[in-house]
């Protein structure tokens, strides 16, 4: 009977680690693939960590190191406009979408383009976030008026339009090319 429960619970973990690989997959590198990496700061001007967009296959890698972020469930997406002007970073405008869907994952009319899963930030302050945005490219995120990627207050609930019920936005950086 033991034999069986550690083979059962061996199981269920190499198929859970089989879901989070496929939710991370990361798209393969593009050659001489652009970047950009947005730093954020908080309402204050703190560091709240840095973003990079890399060009992969089919679409954007984004990966989020943050912190000094407070703990729990953050939503964070990429906005329209790169400005984060404090303190409510409401010059980033909505969420980057032009293909003009709605909000969220689990939305049957979405996602936005910008949107992606939520963030768990630890007790320490630091959370990390890496995710391809597909059919995303460097052009659009570096458009006329730029991009920025915004961390929000609460959890994203993935599906409400047009910004998943996520709460104010508590850190922003723009996007530069590297």
């Amino acid at each position: 009977m033991k034999y069986l429960t550690l083979l059962t619970i061996g199981t269920v973990a190499l198929g859970l680690g089989a879901c989070d690989q496929t939710e991370l997959e990361t798209g393969s590198p593009t050659p001489n693939g652009a970047s950009a990496t947005a730093m954020l700061k908080t309402a204050t001007g703190a560091d709240a960590g840095r973003a990079t967009a890399t060009e992969v296959a089919g679409g954007l890698r984004v990966t989020l190191d943050a912190m000094n972020v407070p703990a729990g469930m953050h939503g964070v997406h990429v906005h329209t406009v790169g400005r984060c002007d404090a303190p409510d970073f409401t010059t980033a405008g909505g969420h980057w979408n032009p293909t003009q869907r709605q909000h969220g994952s689990m939305n049957p009319q979405g996602p936005h383009e910008g949107d992606m899963p939520n963030m768990t930030v630890g007790n320490d302050g630091r959370g990390t976030l890496g995710v391809v945005l597909p059919g995303a490219t460097m052009a659009g995120l570096l458009d006329a008026d730029g991009s920025a990627i915004v961390i929000h207050a609460g959890a994203d609930d993935l599906k409400t339009d047009p910004s998943g019920n996520s709460g104010g936005r508590i850190a922003c950086g723009v996007f530069q090319a590297n």
